[in-house]
């Protein structure tokens, strides 16, 4: 049998194609799917599960004319297949050369870069709106689903697309799940609409306004491409909901479809699950939560719909019954949910990515630090790394620490972060929030005997002269190695010292070095500008010591190996050596 997606290089192509050959055409995609992101890892579930409804967006639509906006865009690996980038998926030598995400850099068929979720309605509410002032016709399609109608800025973008007058054509993919399951009193109305196929009188969308459809079986493309063809160049509002299977045709997916959102290379050649007993800082966490839990009932995990990314597992949510919300994707709620728990004696602990704290930022500062409400916030994998530009951990720090009464810390072990952690939850003067360390668990065997109550005291956890080396955090351990390569190329004792606060200074240890120290250097696994390291020199400024600081430069980068931003950023322990040495 003819290879059909061979033929296909553009979308135009499907209309050369019989609705047989278009099933056919799903099958192959599903199979390139699951290779290639076995392969590189990646998002599974949702691209399985939104095979069919592309096959017939683009079947119907002339993108790039009419344009077709993906919401967090994890479910766009067939809109890619379909827009010229199908080597990506059938030629393991071109697999790595594509983002997981939309990007305009790599197609004209992708209108944003779109990593994040909640935002693809008010994105084609813009569109829409300079379609209209331009007098030009096209079609607006957005794509939203996988939990993100719960974000705040699909509410906000809905409102506003529902009086555009004009035309605006939002897809709901109702897969009945987010990342995990879903959360949030708006599921209760997709089910009751799924149950009653669309019949209820209890419509939230027509309650806005909208005109409605509802597709029973949102994986028939034949049911989806007259549905399609029904609102084509329509001239007003109109939502049509999808009822998809999140991991369609990969049995494992589809019964673990919150195991399978995404997935790890080599995930499917695993004849078991690993079960590895290893400690990690999520299972350190979580550990210290349950039994945190079992002697004191106002603690309370709060997740915003990522739990697997701190281990907060089925197992972990079962134990802590009442003492776990997951709030859905609503990082903004979510800060302003564990301020009113602390401010009612609750001990709220929130765990979030880092690259989603930028969602915040109001929240942090209005919302939990003008009230100084005592609320534990947890921040995973900040760090530079080479990830997509749209999921960069390495700008919490200048976002954080900056917000006035937030105490933000950086510890370097597992000692020390637990320490934290006990000391963070107990206290009940500010609100705190703790940079977990990102990679493997590192303990150095030594009780943490540190009273955090006394702000900003920094540690020398080795005296020494000429040269003091702030390590922070998780590049506390790069300080000890360029220690060592001081002392041996250069035959500098350098200082070195571990900050733990990155939310302010130790002056007292900080004019200390002015009396044998010529520089001070400044390691921050994050962006520069606005960071640690430029307090310190600010510091300085009017002493005669010199200030080097060391970390990522204000810039996006999308899938850069992290070894060359190491060399970029002149992070190796030989580079700053060298820069040590001209400046002496």
């Amino acid at each position: 049998m003819t290879n059909i997606l061979e033929r296909i290089n553009q979308p135009k192509d499907l209309r050369k194609l019989n609705l047989e050959e278009l099933n056919s055409l799903a099958d192959e995609m599903r199979k390139a799917i699951i290779k290639k992101v076995n392969t590189t890892g990646g998002h599974m579930g949702p691209n399985l599960g939104f095979i069919e409804p592309t096959i017939a967006l683009h079947y119907v639509f002339n993108s790039p004319v009419d344009k077709i906006v993906f919401d967090v865009s994890h479910q766009s690996y067939p809109h890619k297949m379909l827009t010229g980038r199908r080597e990506n998926f059938t030629n393991p030598e071109k697999y790595f050369e594509i983002s997981g995400y939309t990007n305009p850099q790599e197609s004209e068929h992708d209108t944003f870069f779109i990593g994040h979720t909640s935002t693809s309605v008010s994105l084609s509410v813009g569109l829409a709106k300079a379609r209209d002032l331009k007098g030009e016709k096209s079609n607006i399609i957005a794509i939203i689903g996988d939990g993100s109608l719960s974000g705040g800025e699909a509410f906000e973008g809905l409102d506003n697309a529902a009086v555009l007058n004009s035309n605006i054509i939002i897809i709901v993919n109702d897969n009945d799940m987010s990342i995990a399951p879903n959360h949030g009193g708006i599921y209760a109305n997709l089910q009751l609409l799924k149950e009653t196929e669309g019949k209820a009188e209890c419509n939230f969308f027509k309650s806005m306004g909208f005109e409605y459809l509802f597709v029973k079986n949102g994986n028939n493309i034949e049911e989806l491409i007259n549905a399609f063809q029904k609102v084509k160049d329509i001239d007003h509002p109109v939502i049509i909901h999808l009822h998809t299977l999140k991991g369609k045709g990969l049995e494992v997916a589809e019964k673990n479809k919150e195991s399978f959102h995404w997935i790890l290379p080599g995930t499917l050649d695993k004849k078991e699950q690993s079960n590895s007993q290893e400690a990690t800082y999520n299972s350190i966490t979580t550990d210290y939560l349950i039994e945190k839990r079992m002697n004191d009932k106002t603690v309370i995990a709060i997740s915003p719909a990522t739990p697997g990314a701190y281990g907060f597992t089925p197992e972990f949510r079962e134990k802590m019954g009442e003492g776990y919300t997951d709030v859905g994707i609503c990082e903004e709620h979510a800060v302003a949910y564990a301020s009113g728990l602390a401010r009612n004696g609750a001990k709220p602990v929130l765990a979030i990515m880092s690259s989603f704290v930028q969602r915040t930022y109001d929240q942090l500062s209005q919302d939990l630090a003008l009230n100084n409400s005592p609320a534990t916030i947890l921040v995973h994998w900040g760090a530079i790394s080479g990830g997509d530009a749209t999921h960069l951990g390495c700008f919490d720090i200048p976002l954080i620490s900056n917000i006035p009464n937030i105490v933000y810390l950086a510890p370097t072990c597992k000692e020390e972060y637990l320490k934290m952690l006990d000391w963070s939850i107990e206290q009940t003067y500010y609100p705190v929030a703790i940079r977990v360390p990102f990679g493997p668990l590192i303990s150095n065997g030594k009780k943490d005997n540190t009273d955090y109550s006394k702000l900003n005291k920094y540690k020398i956890e080795e005296e020494g002269e000429t040269v003091a080396i702030l390590g922070l955090g998780n590049f506390f351990h790069l300080g000890k190695t360029l220690k060592e390569e001081l002392k041996n190329k250069l035959g500098i004792n350098a200082t070195l010292i571990n900050p733990k606060f990155i939310s302010g200074l130790d002056k007292e240890l900080l004019e200390s070095l002015n009396r044998n120290h010529k520089i001070v250097v400044t390691l921050e696994d994050g962006v520069k500008d606005g960071g640690f390291g430029e307090k310190i020199a600010s510091y300085y400024g009017k002493s005669g010591i010199k200030v080097l600081n060391y970390g990522a430069d204000k810039e996006f980068t999308d899938r850069v190996p992290i070894e060359e931003l190491y060399k970029r950023y002149h992070l190796t322990k030989e580079q700053i050596t060298d820069d040590i040495k001209i400046c002496l």
